[in-house]
């Protein structure tokens, strides 16, 4: 039973938001680690993705039957009652929520309650389901994370904040798009109107073209900006370039297009890997905190 209601809270995806967390986190913190709020800003984050997942599941049962990759879930098999998943998602999130309220900072906080409400609300229970735009609203929730990860350390949004929203918002579209291309028939048998299915898989492909092309300079104004370095400049002009060759490949892969969709999507992985592993390490201290240093 503890498996299952884990399962519920879907961990590869907490995971894959901690990541992004660490990687805001530090990128504000340059150098200067307080373990505390690292751990409450990790734990907070977790908690609150968690019931976000849990939400999602109760919403989605109903398609994700008709789903190969989900048929088998825990809510639609039956294992885990409706209930005690709703309760839970309850108690995730709020416990999520004060700890980075008293753990970190309000901003923190209601950045988190932003992010699960469009998750949530705007994105599992509308959009998802009524609008091709679904993806890109989606994307705005799944930019949270390292942006509450970065301001729980600076306490307000600012440049650093916005560019990390966009890095992270226009990487998913490529990413979902991709997903949508090699599940196709999933999402056209659970009538999901994502672009691939609505639009034509060629369409997407135009799309993920832009999108990576605007991924690509969102990301190196982290180093424009003064807030990472050099070394971080050059992987993330080398990844962001190396996806965009991928994407153009697509055009010449019209008769597998299930294999072009599967390494794009494995390489875009790879790609917001590197740089949240880039922007932890090669940040950027301002001018005055270097004097101050040296004096």
């Amino acid at each position: 039973m503890i498996k299952s209601y884990l399962q519920v809270t879907k961990p590869g995806i907490i995971v894959g938001n901690l990541i992004s967390v660490v990687g805001g986190f530090l990128l504000a913190a340059k150098g200067h680690m307080d373990h505390m709020l690292f751990a409450y800003t990790l734990v907070g984050v977790s908690l609150v993705v968690a019931s976000g997942c849990a939400f999602n599941n109760l919403i989605d049962r109903d398609i994700d039957r008709k789903m190969e990759r989900t048929k088998n879930r825990v809510l639609v098999k039956g294992l885990v009652s409706v209930q005690v998943t709703f309760a839970l998602a309850i108690a995730l999130g709020i416990l999520g929520f004060a700890i980075l309220y008293f753990g970190a900072n309000a901003l923190a906080m209601w950045l988190a309650v932003m992010g699960f409400m469009v998750y949530v609300f705007v994105y599992s229970l509308y959009m998802k389901r009524h609008s091709v735009y679904g993806t890109l609203i989606g994307s705005l929730s799944g930019a949270a994370p390292p942006v509450i990860g970065y301001c729980a350390v600076s306490n307000e949004f600012d440049t650093g904040a916005l560019i990390l929203l966009a890095i992270f918002s226009l990487w998913q579209m490529p990413h979902s798009y991709a997903i949508a291309i090699f599940r196709f028939k999933d999402y056209q048998a659970a009538n999901i109107p994502v672009l691939p299915v609505v639009k034509g898989i060629a369409v997407a492909k135009h799309h993920i073209l832009l999108y990576i092309i605007a991924f690509m300079f969102a990301a190196l104004m982290l180093s424009i900006g003064g807030y990472a370095g050099y070394k971080y400049l050059v992987v993330a002009t080398t990844v962001s370039i190396w996806w965009l060759c991928m994407a153009l490949s697509g055009y010449k892969a019209e008769n597998n297009d299930y294999v072009w969709a599967r390494k794009l999507f494995v390489f875009s992985i790879i790609t917001i890997f590197t740089l949240n592993i880039m922007m932890s390490i090669d940040f950027m201290v301002p001018a005055h905190a270097v004097v101050s240093l040296t004096n």
